[in-house]
Order: C-alpha cells, then sequence, then structure tokens
C-alpha cells in the first residue's frame, strides 16, 4: 500500500453515492500535474464523515490537496494512448474557497 499526498483542481462537482447497505460515501476526480507537466487524473473516493463533507463544499475547479491511500493505474485515451492515474482513498482532505 502506498501513502500518498496528491493537490490540483477538482474536474468536475464531488457526487455522493451510496454503497451496500446504504453506505455513503464521495467520488471526485482531481486533475494534478507530473514532475513534467503533464496532467495525471486521480480518482478520488472518501468514506470517512470529515473528507466526505468537505468533497462536498468544493466545486468544478476548485483547489484541493487529499491524503489516503494510493493505487497507480493506467487508462487508454480515445488516441489509444496509455495515460497514467491514481486511485486514492482519501483520509484527509484539504481545500480553501474563497467567498469574492
Amino acid at each position: 500500500m502506498i501513502d500518498g499526498l496528491i493537490a490540483g483542481r477538482l474536474m468536475g462537482d464531488p457526487e455522493q453515492r451510496k454503497g451496500k447497505g446504504e453506505r455513503s460515501f464521495v467520488v471526485a476526480r482531481v486533475r494534478a500535474q507530473t514532475h513534467d507537466g503533464e496532467p495525471l487524473i486521480v480518482n478520488v473516493i472518501a468514506f470517512d464523515a470529515l473528507p466526505c463533507e468537505t468533497l462536498m463544499d468544493l466545486r468544478d475547479g476548485d483547489s484541493v490537496a487529499t491524503s489516503g491511500h494510493l493505487t497507480p493505474k493506467v487508462w487508454t485515451d480515445k488516441q489509444g494512448n496509455v495515460k497514467p492515474a491514481l486511485d486514492l482513498v482519501a483520509h484527509r482532505v484539504l481545500a480553501c474557497t474563497l467567498d469574492v
């Protein structure tokens, strides 16, 4: 298991869902950048109350930092190019929203 910290911007609004036994959880997608500037998609899922609440307060494009357990993945785009991705089970979420 890999523990990690990911920072980036939300891609779309987070979604609250129900799992087996009606347990709720929140899913979100974060666009981060690799060291060479390439975009990296991080699929975030949160089960604990505080990370879920924090994610649900955010909107598309908001900056966010999440920490938790990472699982490396790959996906293939429409042109057939293999791209890296990460799945993260969030234990902590840090965000700063500004009301203007």
